[in-house]
Formats: structure tokens, C-alpha cells, sequence
């Protein structure tokens, strides 16, 4: 074990990256940060004491303040106190890279606005470490975080990014996995490849790799534990003519209804919802009983 050194830190506020598994995954630059800062300030404290203890970091009387988001508007005020009397604070999430999906950006903001230095110690990132597992184009991606647990608000958000060119990411609980790759099927398209990555750098990680259609019958077909990433590759490039579109709707709206039929084929051929949707209406009409009179 390298001994992370004590040394005189700047004032400012330190974001620093903790592991997402792998307790040394974990930079030197990291630890020594922790060893040095006058507060530690962390998401979950139970987690950051457990990392210090594996790492050799003993807080002395240093003060070690719970800062997430049920307590932020609270504890907020007492970090800036800190940071204005010149004293160095450093910020850990619970795993991986401050900001990204955790309450770290309103401290940071705080931080900026009142003209204290803002550092950030690089590390892990779930999003950054799947996107390199997922076999997928790396070159663009959108970082979309947890989509919303009702399925029609999820539908919605599916779609407002479902045109975006670049590979996406998002967060997932397992409870809802297998929920999600279905609407992700329905709303983006179940051609689209994609991968389901869970328990990154811990000693259960797994991969799925496959469509949306396949990962979706997989995921309701097994329990997946641990937390998870979901990546999606980019949409085509559409090239479809008024038949293609009026057959794809017409095979489509005989299981489906015109809403959730419009989502699937505006997806599949990758059109704008609202002229597949409109021409779904007109379908639909058109072969009802008040259509035929």
C-alpha cells in the first residue's frame, strides 16, 4: 500500500472521484487530497469512512460532514463558511465522479458564484467506464441519467433524445431494467443494438450485449442485481417512402393503439413522431366503423 502523502492544499473546494467497485480504484492524487483537506465533506459517510480506513486515512479532528440531497440546502451554508474562512474542503459522491447523477453540482455552483477555487481530482465514472465496455461508438454520446420511472414520462424523455447522434447512456435500477429496455424498444427502436452493464469493476460484472428486443426479453426473463448502465447506440440515418410507412403503420396498429403504434414505427424508421402519429390517425379512422360509413 502507498501511503498517501499530507501536504498544504490550496483553499478551495476538491471534487474528487471514488471507486464504483474496486476499492483501489482510486488515484494517488486522490488520496492525497483526502489526507490533506481541512473538511471531507461526502454523499455517504459510512462509504467515504470505509475507504479511508481500507486506504490508511485517519481523520484526526478533522470534521467529516454528510452532504447529499435530502440535507443540502442545510449543510450547504456551513461548506461555504469553510471555504470563506480559507480552509481547503474536499467533496466525495457516494461511487464515481461528483456531479454526474449526485448532489455534488449545487455545492460546485455555490463554490463558483462566490469566487472560490473549484478543483476536480479525476477518477471512475460508471457512465465513462460502460461506454468503453459496450462495444459501441464512442467517437459522440449523450449522458441522459435516470430516465423516469412512469412509463408513459419515460416514453416521452426515449423520445426527446431519440434522435440525438451520438451513443447513449443511462442509469438504470434493476427493479425497473427490464421495464425500461422494453420502452427503450418500443420508443427508439428493438433493431437498435445496445448493452446492459452491471456491477462494473465488482467481482459479479456482467455485460449484455444484443438489440433492445433481445436484451428486453432477457432482462424480464432474469432477476439482474447491483447497479447498472444502459447503452444505446446512435440512431440511422431514415430513408423511407409514404408506403413503407403506411404498411409498417398498418402491421403495427393491429396489436398496438395509434399512440403506441405511432411510438414504435416513428422509432423504427426513424421518423418525427408527429408526422407518423398523424398519418397513424388517419389509419386508424380510415378502417374504423364511423371511417367505412
Amino acid at each position: 500500500m502507498v501511503n498517501p502523502k499530507q501536504q498544504n492544499l490550496d483553499p478551495g473546494l476538491y471534487l474528487i472521484a471514488t471507486p464504483i467497485g474496486t476499492a483501489r480504484d482510486i488515484t494517488l492524487r486522490t488520496l492525497d487530497i483526502l489526507a490533506s483537506a481541512d473538511v471531507i465533506a461526502a454523499e455517504d459517510t459510512r462509504s467515504l469512512r470505509k475507504l479511508l480506513d481500507i486506504h490508511g486515512i485517519s481523520l484526526v479532528d478533522r470534521p467529516l460532514v454528510a452532504y447529499h440531497d435530502h440535507n443540502g440546502d442545510r449543510v450547504r451554508p456551513r461548506i461555504m463558511q469553510a471555504l470563506q474562512a480559507g480552509k481547503s474542503v474536499v467533496y466525495a459522491s457516494e461511487a464515481g465522479t461528483p456531479m454526474v447523477a449526485d448532489p455534488g453540482y449545487d455545492l460546485a455552483r455555490a463554490a463558483v458564484a462566490e469566487g472560490h477555487k473549484l478543483i476536480s481530482a479525476p477518477g471512475p465514472s460508471a457512465a465513462i467506464t460502460a461506454l468503453t465496455l459496450a462495444g459501441l461508438p464512442t467517437d459522440h454520446f449523450f449522458f441522459a441519467g435516470f430516465l423516469p420511472n412512469a412509463s408513459g414520462r419515460r416514453k416521452t424523455a426515449l423520445q426527446e433524445v431519440a434522435q440525438v447522434p451520438g451513443t447513449l447512456i443511462f442509469y438504470e435500477s434493476p427493479k425497473r431494467i427490464a421495464a425500461m429496455l422494453r420502452d427503450a424498444a418500443l420508443v427508439l427502436g428493438g433493431d437498435r443494438r445496445a448493452a446492459v452493464c452491471r456491477e462494473i469493476t465488482k467481482k459479479f460484472e456482467e455485460v449484455l450485449r444484443g438489440t433492445l428486443d433481445e436484451l428486453a426479453l432477457i432482462c424480464a426473463e432474469r432477476t439482474l442485481k447491483g447497479e447498472i448502465v444502459v447503452v444505446i447506440d446512435r440512431a440511422g440515418l431514415p430513408n423511407v417512402d409514404e408506403v413503407d410507412l403506411d404498411s409498417a403503420l398498418q402491421d403495427a396498429l393491429q396489436g398496438l393503439s395509434v399512440r403506441d403504434a405511432a411510438d414504435k414505427v416513428s422509432a423504427d424508421l426513424r421518423l418525427k413522431r408527429r408526422q407518423v402519429y398523424q398519418r397513424a390517425l388517419e389509419l386508424d379512422a380510415s378502417h374504423s366503423p364511423e371511417g367505412d360509413q
